[in-house]
């Protein structure tokens, strides 16, 4: 049986590689660039259309830990993510044509995988993975509503603003990470912002002009209002976030702890981080400055910010409606449709959040489509993984609050041996018996 895998993005490349690996027969389909999306700029596989940074790369976090367990379950996604990183101090960020060359040249020099570009319509036979991703073409979104009997869930995602790395003035803008000391460590440019500053920049982001998001409508009840505008929680547009108290960006995108003007020898009061976006170290982006504006408001906006008076944008940022299905009310913990045995969905389709949670789908949706062909049993990881808990929560959450979920270890099983006061020895421990359990799982066969 040939399995078929419908979009090639982080989920599905990575789930096409994993049942390659098992002998499987994959035809991958992915409609750009003969389609695009609107968010996409290439044809390319496993294109990075928000940031370039796949979270913390520290135990002590919880993508960290996610990324460690999928380096011992054999990601080959994260593999090529490792190997086009470029500097962001404790996060995994990537150079993303090189990561998408990475991913490609995989893909298509796999004797199992076949890679076509088409756009499929209608929702293949069996056995078959839907990985279309939170831009799902709106066909393929009148077939899965054909499929389930439900309404879509949207949430609207936002992408950040690009510059160019020769606009911007390093004579006021200062290289650190933070907590450095020394200036000339650190894999962040910062732009710092007085009190007054921050108050005349916050006072334009009110009240700059917006592109119009259309309403849209959820069937099922108790989920996204109609005509509201809904984000993801880690996605919020800055000038929403502006909007929600005077020092609301300088308590969250914008907040200056842990680092220090080398001109003033203080603390901003509050600061931008720009993060290096491609290996040449020419492009960098806005950390956390994802936005709505029109572009001719970024331009003039973007620019208050000091040190980037003179920017130059290599790409502005925007919005995008994501997709994404009623995981619990639809699918098994092998993330397969109810409704029709050997479908399956995986990604951020299936309400997975985080770069490294569509990967973590991916994986283990590729492994147990693989199985459900072979007629073997499903791959179950332990729930004290962050792996396996976060799978195994997306399909059980509760639907009157459903939102698409990332990796956090509030996730995981309590400690049941002591009592862990602090966070830094709860998540310690989280991670050592997390990786101890996948270890042992894996030796177990």
């Amino acid at each position: 049986m040939t399995l078929k895998v419908i979009g090639g993005g982080l989920a599905g490349c990575e789930a096409a590689w994993q049942a390659a690996e098992r002998d499987i027969d994959v035809e991958l389909y992915e409609m750009r660039p003969e389609k695009s999306t609107g968010a996409h700029r290439t044809g390319d596989l496993g294109e990075l259309v928000c940031s370039n940074s796949l979270g913390s790369n520290l135990l002590g976090r919880a993508a960290g830990l996610l990324k460690a367990e999928l380096r011992l379950l054999g990601s080959m996604l994260i593999s090529c993510a490792d190997a086009s990183s470029v500097p962001a101090g404790g996060a995994l960020a990537v150079d993303r044509q090189r990561f998408s060359d990475f991913i490609q040249n995989k893909i298509e020099n796999h004797p199992r995988i076949r890679l076509i570009r088409q756009e499929l319509t209608e929702i293949p036979e069996s056995p078959a993975m839907l990985a279309t991703g939170p831009l799902t073409s709106p066909k393929m979104s009148e077939s899965l509503k054909a499929l389930t009997g439900e309404d879509q869930l949207y949430f609207y995602d936002a992408i950040a603003p690009i510059v160019h790395r020769e606009s911007i003035d390093m004579s006021i803008a200062f290289r650190a990470n933070r907590y450095d000391r020394d200036e000339d460590i650190g894999d962040y440019l910062n732009c710092p912002f007085t009190k007054e500053e921050y108050l005349r920049f916050r006072e334009a982001l009110l009240t700059a002009e917006r592109i119009e998001l259309r309403g849209f409508e959820s069937a099922i009840e108790g989920g996204v209002d109609a005509g509201k505008e809904n984000y993801f929680q880690g996605c919020q547009p800055v000038e929403v976030i502006s909007g929600q108290g005077e020092r609301s960006l300088a308590f969250g995108p914008m907040r200056p702890v842990g680092l220090f003007d080398p001109r003033t020898h203080q603390r901003p009061f509050a600061v931008v981080q720009l993060r290096q976006d491609n290996l040449a170290g020419d492009l960098y982006n806005l950390v956390g400055f994802q936005t709505n504006l029109t572009f001719p408001e970024q331009q003039r906006v973007f620019r208050m910010i000091p040190g980037l008076e003179n920017a130059t944008f290599e790409r502005y940022g925007q919005m995008h409606r994501n997709t994404f299905i009623a995981a619990p009310l639809l699918l098994n913990d092998q993330y397969e449709f109810k409704s029709r045995p050997g479908l399956f969905a995986a990604g951020q389709l299936a309400g997975v959040e985080g770069y490294a949670g569509n990967v973590a789908s991916g994986l283990v949706t590729g492994i147990n489509a693989a199985r459900w062909i072979k007629g073997e049993a499903p791959l179950e990881l332990p729930l004290t993984t962050m792996t396996g808990a976060l799978l195994h929560y997306v399909v059980h959450a509760d639907l009157k609050d459903y939102q698409p979920t990332k990796a956090m270890f509030g996730l995981l099983p309590k400690p049941t041996d002591g009592v862990l006061r602090s966070k830094r020895d709860r998540y310690a421990y989280y991670s050592e018996r997390a990786l101890e359990d996948l270890e042992a799982f894996l030796q177990s066969g």
